[in-house]
This record gives structure tokens, sequence and C-alpha cells, in this order.
């Protein structure tokens, strides 16, 4: 468990099957700016047992995002690029939760986790270019914008740009948050 000052991240499990399949398939949960998915219980327990059968568990490790008192308000997750050195983050916090800081911390946590436990050089995250919350998460955590990516989601019957944020190493230098992992 990665733990924080307001929230802990650990890795996702079978028990936490149904708060991911009413997240996932919630589409306050999920927000306005995120594609339409839903998926079954039956196909997110395939992804537990052979990852290589689900998309969204496919080379992604998916986290929980927690509260101190272990009510679950969130998902966090990073899909590996490799050979590139490169990973790719996401996130989303109950609607309830939103505005208190704790995707914030999440992100940290998980910037934090990624530098010290692999050999990558980069971190990055997406986000619509409407969806301002998400790009001030990724700015507090210290991702800066690169670039917009035109037309490169399809969400709710439109085709929409996209904000590319990244965090080098160099410019992570230490630990920002992460106060310890058990």
């Amino acid at each position: 468990m990665l733990e924080g000052k307001n929230v802990n991240l650990r890795v996702a499990e079978k028990d936490d099957i149904d708060f991911l399949v009413e997240s996932i398939n919630d589409l306050n949960f999920e927000g306005e700016y995120v594609p339409i998915e839903q998926y079954s219980k039956s196909e997110l327990m395939k992804g537990f047992d052979n990852p290589s059968n689900l998309q969204i568990l496919c080379e992604t490790k998916t986290f929980i995002i927690q509260k101190k008192d272990g009510t679950r308000i969130g998902i966090i997750w990073h899909i590996a690029n490799q050979p590139s050195g490169i990973l790719d983050i996401g996130y989303n916090i109950a609607p309830s939760e939103r505005g208190r800081g704790y995707g914030t911390e999440a992100v940290q946590l998980m910037v934090d986790y990624l530098f010290l436990s692999r050999n990558i050089f980069r971190i990055q995250g997406a986000t619509n270019v409407r969806n301002k919350a998400s790009q001030r998460v990724l700015e507090k955590a210290g991702f800066r914008i690169e670039g917009t990516s035109r037309k490169s989601s399809f969400v709710r019957g439109v085709w929409t740009d996209s904000n590319l944020y990244s965090i080098l190493r160099d410019e992570w230098k230490e630990p920002k948050i992460l106060t310890r992992t058990t």
C-alpha cells in the first residue's frame, strides 16, 4: 500500500470487482470528458485471471484510491509503454469526492512510486481540453503541458482534442508525498 497524507493507493484485487464494475459503468463517475465504455463483471473478472483478456487491465496496473478510513473513492492506473521507458497514467475520482485534493495527492503518490520503483524517465497523462479540473491535478503534481492532440478521443458522439502532459525524472528530483510503502 502506498500511504499519503489523506489517501492511500493499493493494488486492485478481486474483492474490488463490484466497486470497479460500478465505477467504470457509471457515466457520472467516469465524467463527461471520457469515452463511454461499459464492462460486465465477468469481463473484469477475466481480466484479473488473465490480464490479456481485457484491454482495460492489459499492460495496466490498477490501484484503488481510498481515504484513510478505507472508503474507496477512485481509481488510478498506469500503462507501460515498453521498451520506450514511458508510462501513461489515468485516474478517476467519485463525483462526491472531487475538488478536495484527493486526485492531486493520488497522482503525486503514483509519480513518486513509479520514479522510485522503475527505471523510467517520463510519465505522461492526457486530458480532454475542456477538463480544467484534471489539468489542474496534473499541474499541481508537477506535470507540464506539451501540446494538444487534435481529435484524439471520441467522447459522447463527438471527436475531441486532448492536452498531453508529462513529468520527467529530472523535473521530479525527489519524493514529494510518499510516506511509506507496505
